[in-house]
């Protein structure tokens, strides 16, 4: 099956598994800290549940490592592979807060081909398949976000996950011309830099593949960039699965 058919076809299992998430926060989440230290819930595994099902149906053939499962996770062969987030952002979820969101980005030879990001609490769907096919669907409508027409504006804004912004990070501000930062948790930051809203994002290496594929993709293919600090070409498959240092550019800055 070609890729856009696979994506259009995970789109509503997508808005779906939103309201899975949204309905059983209502109810009162029962939250636990795994071994890394780090929240989870039943609604992370329920909503895990629910998109690792649908997408198995879609593509039976292609593997699916998920941060909430085991499964695959030592299999350093995989070129062709599904990464799965079901609630970036946990602390958000489960406090009741809008910026998680839910994720997948298929993997084609190590390399992003497409992704499904959504924010249910936003009822913001990122998706896209290709270069110059990525969109957000929102109110009824679906935007092109490659076809998006963004004003140059000043000043360079960015996105941090921090609101201490450390020297090494600060230094490529400076040469970005970086003069304003906002703090966003989630892979909603990659979003919002493909939809223009935003300038870029720089981290240095942290968290895993899981938390990045869906939204390289679809900044990627909206015309923006995701590279290392050293303008590398980040791949994915990696032995441990954690990713190098991050730099995103929407296509305004370019």
């Amino acid at each position: 099956m070609e890729i856009k058919k696979i994506i259009e076809k995970l789109v509503d299992p997508f808005l779906e598994a939103g309201d899975l998430s949204i309905s059983l926060r209502e109810k009162g989440l029962k939250k636990e800290i795994k071994s890394d230290n780090t929240p989870v819930s039943n609604g992370d595994l329920e909503v895990n549940k629910f998109i690792t099902k649908n997408i198995s149906e879609i593509t039976p053939d292609i593997p699916i490592i998920s941060e909430e499962t085991s499964d695959n996770k030592d299999n350093t062969q995989l070129k062709d592979f599904w990464l799965v987030d079901p609630i970036d952002g946990t602390y958000d979820y489960i406090n009741n807060l809008e910026e998680f969101t839910i994720n997948a980005g298929l993997i084609i030879n190590n390399k992003p081909a497409a992704g499904l990001i959504y924010a249910p609490a936003k009822r913001r769907m990122f998706y896209s398949f290709g270069e110059g096919s990525a969109f957000e669907l929102a109110n009824g409508q679906t935007i092109n976000l490659s076809d998006k027409v963004i004003e140059n504006k000043k000043p360079i804004k960015f996105i941090s996950y921090s609101n201490k912004i450390k020297p090494e990070i600060q230094k490529i501000y400076q040469d970005i011309g970086v003069v304003e930062n906002v703090k966003m948790k989630s892979s909603l930051k990659f979003c919002v830099v493909a939809a223009g809203e935003y300038d870029g994002y720089v981290a240095e290496p942290r968290a895993y593949e899981w938390d990045i594929a869906a939204g390289h993709a679809i900044l990627v293919h909206s015309g923006g960039t995701v590279t290392d600090f050293n303008g590398n070409e980040i791949l994915y498959g990696k032995k441990d699965l954690k990713n190098p240092s991050l730099i995103l550019k929407s296509k305004n800055i370019l």
